[in-house]
């Protein structure tokens, strides 16, 4: 099988490579094992190789630190798995989702994945949560968090969690943008309260 490489824009923070198996894949990922923001993303033979920025981990660190907050302060239970790798090779996906969170009990597979999209990639990271079944994907891009639910085996946009209904997404999104992470998560649970 041959490897097309598909050589990044200027100032681009990734790299695609097509016909990659998944052998290859497990290589090339224990190549990157101690390289410290370095994320692989892999459907259908294709790799993605992507460098996290400070913009990244930042918007990352805030929604984890408000999710959190709300949800100690609505005494539901939940369990974060951060961005333990996600994928078989039988659904031929794998990512590492940026946070991820299972609601009311540990789970093998998260209710809730988080993923900050600071410049948009070729891969469908949808197709690789429909195909781990997924219940729901938050997307942050461009100061805007779009909420998906997965019905029927397929995503659909939603204005609201279904995972947490009583969550005001519009609230929450203005302290995800809000000027600085430590009033913005203090503001946020005074106003839980």
């Amino acid at each position: 099988m041959t490897i097309l490489l598909e050589t990044p824009q200027p100032q681009s923070n990734k790299l695609f490579l097509h016909g990659i198996t998944w052998n290859q894949l497990k290589n090339l990922e224990s190549s990157f094992n101690d390289i410290a923001g370095v994320r692989l993303i892999y459907l259908d033979s294709i790799l993605e190789i992507m460098i996290l920025g400070t913009e990244h981990e930042y918007y990352k660190r805030t929604i984890s630190l408000l999710l959190d907050a709300y949800l100690r302060a609505k005494n539901i239970r939940f369990y974060s798995g951060g961005s333990a790798t996600l994928g078989t090779k039988e659904i031929t996906g794998r990512k590492e989702p940026d946070e991820s969170y299972n609601i009311h009990s540990k789970k093998e597979i998260p209710d809730l994945v988080i993923e900050i999209i600071i410049t948009s990639g070729d891969i469908n990271i949808l197709e690789i949560y429909r195909r781990l079944a997924i219940p729901e994907v938050w997307f942050w891009q461009n100061k805007v968090l779009t909420v998906y639910t997965l019905k029927n085996n397929q995503y659909i946009k939603v204005n609201e969690s279904n995972l947490l209904p009583d969550l005001n997404l519009e609230s929450f999104t203005k302290y995800i943008n809000y000027h600085d992470q430590y009033d913005a998560v203090n503001e946020f649970i005074s106003e839980l309260k």
